[in-house]
């Protein structure tokens, strides 16, 4: 039996951001081609949503890049980037993301050092207030979180006719 390396914080975090954002890109790429193809108007797509209290598609892919630049931030220990969230087309949609995976792969390994136990807050001073260790955040809440929403914009999609499937959502050709 093969006993695999310890994985460092920085493995488990921005390689996978990385690379799931890569595929959400592509995956709006073929919303935005199928726009064009039907005559639709792209908002419809955008502001898309399953149920009056449901977030739509565009809050799917920001919330997505905000835990993205959000974890990453608060793991390596610096200052969580601000982002207006104001995106209303793919165009504005994927820059957001270009720009959320520029400022991701800027962060070195060397600054995920110790992360897994350092103290993370979240919400300070606020009655959603959590604490919990790196490794905690990170698994038990940044990861799931980030993998849902980019998750409910692809089904968002993918309902309404968007031609892709998991090859697609896991960047497999």
């Amino acid at each position: 039996m093969t006993i695999s390396p310890a994985i460092s914080m920085y493995q488990a975090s921005i390689p996978r951001f990385v690379t799931i954002l890569g595929n959400l890109m592509n995956i709006l790429d073929k919303a935005q081609a199928h726009v064009d193809a039907k005559k639709i108007d792209p908002e419809v797509l955008t502001r898309y949503r399953l149920f009056p209290d449901m977030l739509p598609m565009s809050m799917q892919v920001q919330i997505a890049c905000d835990f993205a630049r959000g974890v990453s931030a608060r793991l390596a220990g610096v200052e969580v980037p601000k982002h207006a969230d104001d995106e209303t087309s793919f165009e504005e949609l994927q820059t957001l993301i270009a720009q959320t995976r520029r400022f991701i792969g800027s962060l070195a390994p060397a600054q995920f050092d110790g992360s897994e136990e350092r103290e993370i807050v979240t919400r300070p001073g606020t009655p959603k207030e959590k604490r919990f260790s790196g490794s905690a955040y990170l698994l038990s809440y940044g990861l799931p979180q980030f993998f849902f929403h980019v998750t409910t914009a692809y089904a968002l999609l993918r309902h309404n006719g968007v031609e892709v499937g998991k090859r697609d959502y896991m960047g497999l050709k």
